[in-house]
């Protein structure tokens, strides 16, 4: 299975826009940084004036309710982008960003950003294409929310994780890197004990296996049809 994250690659080539390199010279023009595990890139209220170019590791992109409960809205690996609304006006941060595990980031400035923009075509397409994929992926997510079961929102997300981040491998797709049962209790507005006993529920059908490393989906064909 092709990992939909790297989509942007058939038409764009972002690591050369946002982590260039110069001639002869190993060292990026722009400014790149590792960010430990367990460090927040951002947090709410901070100014939003960069936006970030996921090279290495995983981000989780999140907020606090009013209880000081962690809402997560989204977790991002190597080749996505971040920060983006400050392009469209947002002065400060809404949410936070938080590194999962160390993790390697190019930072482009907001007015240098919207300069590049004009500058290399296809890529304000490619913004616009990231707000409007995110717009949708909440609309959905609070559909679900609303209409289905906590089962068959954790079902879905597991669906949803294997066609974006999946491998195929025979008859088996594999997901590396699975979060926790709390990540996903955390994406899907559900507890971890109840993610712990639909997991486990699977896996006693023998539609998939997990451990902290990866995800492996068994038959993918019944698992979608556990989740109707």
């Amino acid at each position: 299975m092709k990992d939909q994250s790297l989509w942007y690659l058939e038409n764009i080539d972002l690591n050369g826009i946002f982590c260039p390199k110069k001639l002869g010279n190993v060292h990026e023009t722009h400014t790149q940084k590792k960010f430990k595990k367990g460090e927040y890139i951002y947090l709410p209220e901070e100014k939003a004036d960069k936006i970030y170019f996921l090279t290495a590791g995983s981000v989780k992109i999140g907020t606090y309710g009013d209880s000081g409960k962690e809402i997560t809205k989204a977790i991002l690996g190597a080749g996505e982008v971040f920060g983006e609304l400050s392009l469209v006006g947002q002065d400060k941060r809404r949410d936070f960003a938080f590194a999962m595990e160390d993790t390697y980031a190019c930072e482009v400035g907001r007015h240098e950003m919207k300069s590049l923009m004009r500058d290399h075509n296809g890529l304000e397409y490619f913004i616009m294409k990231i707000l409007g994929s995110r717009l949708l992926q909440m609309e959905q997510r609070l559909e679900s929310m609303v209409f289905r079961d906590s089962r068959s929102r954790i079902i879905d997300f597991l669906l949803e994780l294997v066609e974006k981040k999946g491998q195929r491998v025979g008859f088996e797709h594999v997901v590396r890197k699975f979060i926790t049962h709390q990540e996903i209790a955390n994406l899907t507005a559900t507890s971890r004990q109840t993610v712990t006993t639909v997991l486990n529920e699977l896996r006693n059908k023998n539609l998939l296996t997990f451990n902290r490393r990866r995800l492996l989906i068994r038959d993918l064909d019944k698992l979608a049809i556990e989740a109707n």
